[in-house]
């Protein structure tokens, strides 16, 4: 009986191990679900929220983006926005003079088409022309952190408004007008023109005098024409110096385009 005491002691001593193994892997289950379940409740919030954040709305309308200073001169850029889209932007401002109005003529043009194409700032840089490059990503995306605070408030607006504001924000809503081609002894001008809340918000020539001597005085005496659009909010503006029949064609244009918007 001595003898088989300690082995008795050993089985006991076995089997209270073996019991204390036993509930412990009774309770393991009873914890870990309550861990899952708070993962797995935490998870589907914050995977839902993320796309979320990045996709704010765009508010219609033409909205111009902050001016950025670069080496060679300011560069501005203006969109305009169509349900909730980019349907056109331009570079209100861009370095000129010297050799700067050969790069900005080549490389403007690009970029505005790239930002459309893109939706966004997300656009390459223009071979040879780096500086207004960046100043054009810098000041569109400027534009669009604007036209996305627009989008935020509009919703508000919206929904808070009755027959009124529903009224007002008809009004506001841009719409585009293109004047009828008016023919120069260079070649046809035509005219293109935004209007927002009964105002000219922004103008452009879809057609100019092209080749030889025309483009140099196009590019110099466009944009004046465009700015000066906007500026009287009518056709009754001055010609450019050296760009007498530009000018004419770009006046009678656009007073076709004023008309058909209404006046």
């Amino acid at each position: 009986m001595r003898k088989s005491h300690p082995v008795r002691r050993a089985v006991l001593a076995t089997a209270a191990t073996v019991s204390g193994i036993v509930l412990l892997l009774s309770l393991k289950p009873a914890s870990d679900p309550g861990a899952a379940q708070a993962a797995g409740g935490a998870a589907p919030p914050a995977a839902a929220q993320s796309p979320q954040g990045g996709s704010q709305p765009i508010g219609d309308g033409t909205v111009t983006g902050d001016a950025v200073s670069t080496q060679y001169g300011a560069v501005q850029v203006r969109l305009t926005v169509n349900g909730g889209k980019i349907t056109k932007a331009e570079a209100v401002q861009a370095p000129k003079g010297g050799q700067s109005d050969q790069v900005t003529s080549s490389s403007v043009p690009r970029l505005n088409r790239a930002a459309v194409t893109a939706q966004g700032a997300e656009i390459d840089t223009v071979s040879g022309a780096t500086y207004t490059s960046t100043g054009y990503k810098k000041s569109l995306q400027s534009a669009l952190d604007k036209a996305r605070a627009a989008g935020g408030s509009g919703g508000g607006g919206a929904g808070g408004g009755g027959a009124d504001a529903g009224g007002d924000a008809a009004e506001d809503r841009a719409r585009t007008v293109t004047g009828d081609a008016a023919q120069t002894q260079y070649g046809p001008v035509q005219v293109r023109i935004t209007v927002t809340g009964g105002k000219i918000t922004e103008a452009e020539a879809v057609q100019t005098p092209k080749g030889g001597q025309s483009d140099q005085v196009n590019s110099d005496a466009v944009p004046k024409l465009n700015q000066a659009a906007v500026a009287a909010g009518s056709a009754e503006i001055d010609a450019v110096s050296g760009a007498t029949y530009t000018s004419a064609g770009y006046k009678q244009s656009l007073q076709s385009a004023l008309d058909k918007a209404g006046g």
